[in-house]
C-alpha cells in the first residue's frame, strides 16, 4: 500500500496535500501536526513519502527531517512560506529532496513529489553500490594479505592464489572466508 505522511500544523493545508497525493496514487495518508509527531509516525509507519511544513510547533520541519533521515531515510518534500537561500541550504543539508513554496497548486506539488521519489531511489541505489564496492574492496584486501602469508611460507603468488581457490571450492566457502581463516592461523 502506497503510504504518505503529511505534516503541517494547518488542517486545511494537510487536506489539500492529502487530496493531491491521493490523485497521485497514494492509497493511505497519515497526518501529523508537528515535527515531533512526524518523527514518530515516520519511524513507526515507514511511509513512501513525507510532505512536511517547515514552520511548526514542537519541532520544525528541518529538525524533524534530520531525525527522520538518520533513522528511516525517506523522500521528503518541504513546504514553506519563504524561499530564502539559508533555509534552502539547511533543508538540503538535512536531507530534503524537494522544496515547494506556499501557497502552492497541485501542478507544483506533483513534480516536486515525483522528483523527490526518483532522486531518493537513485541515491539509495548509489549508496547500495558504494556499500557493495566497500565490501568487495575489504574482501580483496583480506585475500591479498592471506596470499602474502602463503607467499611467506614458500609459495609463489599464483600458487598461493590457486591454493586459496582450491580450499574455497573444497570447503564450499568464499575466498574471503578462506583468507580470514588463513590470517587467523597466522596469529
Amino acid at each position: 500500500m502506497r503510504t504518505a505522511l503529511v505534516v503541517d500544523d494547518e488542517p486545511m493545508i494537510r487536506q489539500q496535500v492529502a487530496d493531491t497525493l491521493r490523485k497521485y496514487g497514494f492509497e493511505r495518508i497519515i497526518e501529523a501536526q508537528n515535527g515531533s509527531d512526524a518523527v514518530v509516525a515516520a519511524l513507526s509507519k515507514k511511509p513512501l513519502l513525507i510532505v512536511m511544513d517547515v514552520t511548526m510547533p514542537v519541532l520544525d520541519g528541518i529538525d524533524a527531517t534530520e531525525k527522520i533521515s538518520k533513522n528511516a531515510p525517506t523522500p521528503i518534500v518541504l513546504l514553506t512560506g519563504t524561499a530564502d537561500a539559508d533555509m534552502v541550504e539547511k533543508a538540503r543539508m538535512a536531507g530534503v529532496m524537494s522544496y515547494v513554496v506556499k501557497p502552492f497548486r497541485e501542478e507544483q506539488l506533483l513534480p516536486a513529489v515525483d522528483l523527490a521519489i526518483h532522486q531518493f531511489v537513485e541515491i539509495s541505489t548509489l549508496r547500495e553500490e558504494v556499500d557493495k564496492l566497500k565490501e568487495t574492496l575489504e574482501a580483496r584486501k583480506l585475500i591479498e594479505r592471506a596470499k602474502g602469508t602463503l607467499i611467506k611460507n614458500g609459495l609463489s603468488e599464483p600458487e598461493a592464489y590457486r591454493k586459496m581457490q582450491k580450499i574455497a571450492m573444497d570447503k564450499r566457502k568464499s575466498l574471503k572466508e578462506v583468507a580470514e581463516a588463513i590470517l587467523l592461523m597466522e596469529i
